[in-house]
């Protein structure tokens, strides 16, 4: 078998995702994924000819990200019409696992170019024919069948009452990761992936963060309502069926305690990201340069009733699968959808916090859902590389109770 190498990542930077509040809101999904396919091949003076694939992550594909959101970018971006695309939907885990689809095609020795990536305009939820807001779909098998799945908020809050995980606890976190954001972006650890984003009239869309808030302090989050206690109360069909009561179907004494808001929980963000993967011969042959190469992949189910607890498991299992322990792994990132997703993956594998999310979040920066995967792994190479470290673990929670995990090495 082959090895699957990176060779370039790129990624926007991550937008508010409100219409009228956010910059990159009102772009068309298809030209910001176009963004980034447009600077992997210019950066690396692809001959997109080659490109044998493209697998893309967008999680809610409707209306404008709907149709092959992969393909429409690519072409969008002026690539050969060879250059193939699928684009695909893991929820939230989607950009790890268009990443890990890509290196599997190229460690079968099948394909030898593959790009990967993910385009999620947030800002385009309930507009742009892309109704229903994601995850609150209620009119759906979700509530009925044996597995029932709440709403991740009011997950993230059961999880925290189960495990004892208090709320200054995860807000403590939340200041952590606004201040690590902050020292990121002063000092410039994000430059070597971000590219701006232009208008169709050429004029600057965005070049810089714009989620951020690095001013937060613990007080200040403390006198935050909790985002998801109303919600986790609110009837959903005619039967009376709650968000609550579908988490106490399989925890029937639990009196869940609703600790996330607005600044513990991940942001609501536009973004994309890729990047290019190729087989060793392929390099050689063409003259690019490795970053890294990929090691081992998972992927892990878990309950769907508390959904956001796939993370540990798979990290586990990526772990036996390439042969290494957690004292192995010089970095991880785990994506703060919730303060709690994080706080229990740094408690059940006893890690050292200076080696978790290092750069800060998804409470910080934002969370484009089916970007947001290839973000990170973007993220943990150019710090592995600026730290001269070897190892990185990515994974992060996905709807249905999942989470898509990988490891990749410094060349």
């Amino acid at each position: 078998m082959t090895e699957a190498w990176i060779i370039d990542a790129c990624r926007t930077p991550r937008g508010i995702g409100k219409v009228g509040k956010g910059s990159l809101a009102g772009i068309h999904p298809q030209q910001l994924g176009a963004a980034v396919l447009k600077a992997i091949a210019e950066r690396n003076n692809l001959n997109t000819a080659d490109v044998d694939d493209i697998v893309w992550g967008t999680s809610s594909q409707r209306g404008q990200q709907g149709g092959d959101l992969g393909r429409m970018a690519a072409l969008d971006a002026g690539y050969d019409v060879r250059s193939s695309a699928v684009t695909l939907d893991r929820f939230c885990g989607s950009g790890i696992t268009a990443v890990n689809i890509a290196a599997a095609s190229i460690m079968s020795g099948m394909e030898d170019v593959v790009i990967a990536g993910g385009t999620e305009m947030m800002s385009n939820y309930g507009t742009a024919g892309n109704d229903p807001a994601m995850f609150l779909d209620a009119g759906n098998l979700r509530l009925r069948d044996a597995h029932p799945q709440p709403h991740q908020g009011v997950c993230g809050d059961a999880i925290a009452t189960l495990e004892g995980i208090s709320r200054e606890d995860l807000d403590k976190l939340a200041v952590t990761s606004q201040e690590r954001a902050a020292n990121a972006i002063a000092n410039g650890y994000f430059d070597k992936s971000l590219i701006p984003v232009y208008h169709e009239d050429g004029t600057l869309a965005l070049d810089k963060e714009e989620f951020p808030r690095p001013g937060t302090t613990l007080e200040g989050l403390s006198q935050l309502k909790p985002a998801f206690e109303q919600l986790a109360y609110h009837p959903l069909d005619e039967h009376g069926t709650t968000y609550a009561g579908l988490v106490q179907k399989a925890y029937p004494d639990l009196k869940i305690n609703h600790v996330h808001h607005g600044g513990n929980s991940s942001g609501v963000v536009d973004g994309a990201a890729a990047l290019l993967l190729t087989s060793p011969e392929y390099a050689k042959k063409n003259g690019l340069k490795p970053r890294a190469r990929i090691v081992a992949m998972a992927n892990m189910g878990d309950s769907p009733t508390l959904m956001l607890n796939a993370p540990v498991p798979a990290a586990k299992k990526v772990l036996e699968k390439a042969g290494l322990t957690i004292d192995d792994i010089d970095l991880f990132e785990i994506n703060e959808a919730f303060a709690v997703v994080a706080e229990k993956f740094i408690r059940d594998l006893n890690l050292d916090r200076d080696k978790v999310n290092v750069n800060g979040g998804a409470m910080a920066l934002g969370h484009p859902i089916g970007a947001t995967g290839s973000i990170l792994i973007g993220t943990v190479l150019d710090e592995l590389e600026r730290r001269n470290l070897k190892r990185g673990l990515v994974t992060m929670c996905a709807a249905g109770g999942m989470a898509p995990a990988i490891i990749i090495e410094r060349i």
